[in-house]
């Protein structure tokens, strides 16, 4: 199959115009594939030569014009078409399509619950030639209008208002303009919530029996929804630019959700049947407000080429956070009152859970600007791999910081200029920084110079001088005492931070060592290079980017760092302390901190943390770094205490019922972490931890799975639970359980499944290589160190981009940190077979593998 180069796309771009697309889908043909019929109809402006992608089991017929072509002459995914003659044409294709199993193109999935099945549309990036033949790069944008004929008792939704018109025939609305990979259709037997908001229908739609868990929350989701609406339409000058607005979610979809116009696709993990945290309960609302600004930063208006990724994603991720921030909802959520905003800390939740995806993403080999010259994404192989922390977290991050040094109305003003100019069309980088520097005197276009043409993290650091101080005053004054703070800049970027400064409260409640603010001041770094003088003795705390709305590492001065290991948990803010959280969790990474070290802060300071967005960032980077990559194996029973002493802590705290979203995160941690069995069979066997939960669907899992790292449980323990719970999420955990037994049969089988039988679907190939790879398991698996990386190689080659991204992130063997291992894996990116999306993830895990390496020599040398 060919990849489409930038270069094609921009000669095919100069010789076509394509004004419709009209398709007829049948999903009544069998089980492995699909009728596709595609008229299009489209102009070429010059005679000459191109031609149109399709990924057919089957192409049975193709004319032009009403003049037969020979279907034999389909080279891959490419059907030539030669010496088109200037002026208006007609290319008729009618092809049988496979179904997907893995997430790309017309997934098909049947439900192990009820066994009905669920077809829907993933299109992304060259995904639409699995679906329909088509002229397939973003600035070909055109008309469609779909009929689908489905079986009986379905319901087919799509971009526009459907309607049925028997014997299951659907006719879909015809679109807008849009892009090939924004086109959706999903049709099964739908559980549906509608409603109508702003004279626009509008829908909640998922599998049958997910039914009662989406009624439960469906006030909340479409609250939301129509929050997030009308906030966009006091930002936003351009009204919402489709007939309707669906929300679909779907089964083993590979990412959190799509930005269809019209029908926004969503993984339907986020239709909770087991008991979730309020911040859980937040992320679900942020990828809905994120989808929702893609409506127009995407879909609206789209890039010209996949260069420009950022200006969808980084857009959509800083306009969902923000926004989410800003709406009120007409009835209390939770703990909420009706009429506040719901979420007013999604900052913090971006901070501790994004942001550090972007850090780590630009400081490994494979980083990138994010608005990376054309030249360096040449092909849509190589922009797929673009989708990363960059594009999302520090696109986002950037995009904050031009806020705080544009002001948020220019910045706005820009935006709006920005559809104005472009609304159903495409716009480059070039074109947006244009619309935004006419509504500002700022030189916008040197910020994005520095800012998106550029790679690496910043580091700011802290220098602060002051005399001895004087005896201490709850003020905060010193007796006309000053302090000077000097910051240096390891980096390029110029940065607009706050500061805060704190000082010791005296007879304050809260965790130990509880801090008081006292003050907040702007800051331009770099500076003219004059110390900046405050008054007042020194603080015991100074925090640079407090208020995180830079994006750079920081680095506390040493005073302020032994105010942070006796009293982070006492600074009240918790946006500050995700910043401070976020510098320990650096230092980790750079081998500044000991792992230890980190723990013990874990120890003292979560069990007094308030915002579970903190205590659930730390506890995971605690557990799945710190202890499991990080510390050296004399450590490890020293660490695997402190973390479970941790979260019995926890626990115990949360006995009285009154935090029950804490209570959860410790819960879960605690069976994550534990070495030995007797408490985990004693709540499976009870069906409840004691004091509360009680023990839901994906507790029962977790726990079955740690029984099974720990070899306390057996495959006759795995099937009767799976009869017990024969979902689709508990055919995932019996994968997950069985690939985890500590026996060489289980590791084989779970091996054949994985690279040898290719029938697996993308969630169970997940489920099964998370199971596969355990800490403490090493003699068990050593030796398939060495043979991941030709067996990935393989995979990834027969099943394609979306099992290799599995393959890479999940099936990887992260726990053999060794150098060994580190050899082998450089080895093996010469393979001349790599495909670019699995050699991405290896190049990033196998520097995720130094890094820990060199963690750990550095614990080895201090010892």
């Amino acid at each position: 199959m060919s990849v489409l180069t930038r270069d094609e796309a921009q000669t095919r771009a100069q010789i076509l115009d394509v004004e419709r697309y009209t398709i007829a889908l049948d999903l009544t043909t069998g089980e492995e594939t699909f009728d596709s019929r595609t008229v299009i109809r489209f102009t070429a402006r010059a005679a000459g030569d191109t031609f149109v992608e399709v990924k057919p089991a089957t192409l049975r017929s193709i004319s032009l014009d009403g003049q037969t072509l020979d279907p034999a002459l389909l080279d891959g995914n490419r059907y030539p078409l030669t010496a088109l003659a200037a002026g208006p044409h007609e290319l008729h294709i009618d092809a049988a399509m496979r179904y997907s199993r893995t997430g790309e193109g017309m997934h098909r999935f049947t439900d192990p619950t009820d066994g009905e099945t669920y077809v829907y549309t993933q299109l992304f990036m060259e995904d639409v030639q699995r679906v329909f033949a088509a002229f397939d790069q973003p600035d070909l944008k055109s008309v469609f209008s779909i009929d689908v004929t489905a079986p009986e008792g379905w319901t087919v939704l799509g971009n526009g208002v459907a309607e049925h018109a028997g014997e299951g025939r659907w006719t879909i609305a015809a679109t807008p303009l849009v892009s090939t990979y924004l086109v959706a259709v999903a049709a099964g037997p739908w559980h549906s919530v509608t409603t109508e908001h702003a004279g626009l229908p509008f829908g909640i739609h998922c599998r049958r029996s997910l039914a009662p868990y989406l009624d439960a929350d469906a006030d909340e989701i479409l609250d939301i929804t129509r929050a997030l609406y009308d906030r966009y339409h006091e930002k936003f000058d351009e009204p919402y630019p489709f007939d309707s607005y669906d929300q679909a979610f779907v089964p083993e979809f590979n990412a959190g959700a799509m930005e269809n116009p019209g029908l926004v696709t969503f993984r339907d993990e986020f239709i909770y049947r087991s008991a979730v945290t309020d911040t859980e309960r937040q992320t679900r609302a942020m990828v809905i407000a994120h989808e929702m600004a893609h409506m127009w930063f995407g879909d609206l208006v789209t890039l010209t080429w996949w260069d420009d990724i950022w200006l969808n994603e980084s857009f959509a991720e800083y306009m969902g956070y923000q926004t989410l921030t800003e709406v009120t909802l007409p009835r209390a959520l939770h703990s909420g009152s009706a009429g506040e905003a719901p979420f007013p800390d999604t900052w913090v939740d971006f901070g501790v859970a994004r942001k550090g995806w972007g850090y780590d993403a630009d400081q490994r080999p494979s980083t990138h600007p994010v608005a990376p010259d054309p030249d360096a994404v040449p092909d849509t192989a190589s922009a797929l791999l673009n989708f990363d922390g960059i594009s999302y977290a520090k696109g986002a991050s950037a995009l904050r910081q031009l806020v705080a040094w544009l002001g948020e109305k220019d910045f706005l003003a820009g935006i709006n200029t920005h559809f104005a100019r472009h609304k159903f069309a495409n716009a480059t980088l070039a074109d947006f920084i244009d619309n935004l520097a006419s509504a500002t005197d700022r030189d916008v276009h040197a910020w994005a110079e520095q800012w998106l043409r550029t790679t690496g993290v910043d580091t700011l650091t802290a220098e602060i001088a002051a005399p001895e101080p004087a005896e201490p005053a709850p003020n905060g004054n010193g007796n006309g005492q000053t302090w000077a703070l000097a910051v240096t800049r390891d980096g390029s970027r110029p940065h607009r931070i706050t500061v805060g400064t704190y000082d010791h409260a005296l007879g304050a409640q809260g965790g130990p060592g509880h801090l008081a603010l006292r003050d907040r001041f702007e800051l331009d770094v770099p500076g003219d290079g004059t110390p900046t003088i405050r008054p007042g003795r020194r603080p015991a705390l100074v925090v640079l980017n407090d208020g995180d709305l830079t994006y750079a590492k920081v680095r506390l001065d040493t005073a302020s760092w032994d105010t942070v290991l006796t009293s982070l948990s006492g600074i009240p803010d918790a946006l500050t302390r995700a910043v401070v959280w976020n510098t320990a969790r650096d230092m980790v990474r750079d081998a500044q901190l000991p792992p230890a070290t980190y723990l013990a802060a874990a120890r003292t300071h979560l069990p007094h943390e308030t915002d579970l967005a903190l205590v659930q960032g730390v506890l995971s980077f605690a557990a799945g770094q710190v202890v499991d990559r990080y510390t050296i194996p004399e450590d490890l029973p020293a660490a695997r205490a402190t973390l479970t002493d941790l979260c019995r802590d926890l626990i115990r705290r949360t006995e009285d019922g009154s935090r029950p979203g804490l209570r959860l995160i410790a819960v879960r941690h605690f069976i994550d972490a534990a070495t030995q069995p007797d408490t985990l069979r004693t709540w499976l066997d009870e069906g409840t931890v004691h004091g509360g939960p009680e023990l839901d669907p994906e507790l029962r899992w977790r726990i079955l799975t740690r029984l099974a790292v720990l070899g306390a449980t057996d495959e006759a323990a795995i099937a009767t639970a799976l009869a017990a719970d024969p979902s689709a999420t508990g055919r995932e955990g019996a994968a997950r359980c069985r690939a985890a037994l500590p026996t060489a049969e289980a590791k084989a089988a779970a091996w054949d499944a994985l690279f040898t039988d290719d029938t697996l679907s993308n969630y169970l190939f997940t489920a099964t290589a998370q199971g596969f790879w355990q800490p403490g398991q090493e003699e068990l698996t050593d030796d398939y160190v060495a043979r991941f990386y030709p067996d990935a190689i393989a995979l990834a080659a027969r099943r394609g981009p979306a099992i290799a991204e599995a393959a890479g992130r999940y099936a990887f063997p992260a726990y053999a940190v060794d150098p060994m291992s580190l050899g082998t894996g450089t080895r093996a990116l010469e393979d001349p077979a790599l495909i670019p999306a699995l050699r991405r993830k290896l190049v990033d895990q196998l520097d995720d593998l130094r890094r820990a390496l060199a963690v750990r020599s550095a614990v080895a040398l201090a010892d």
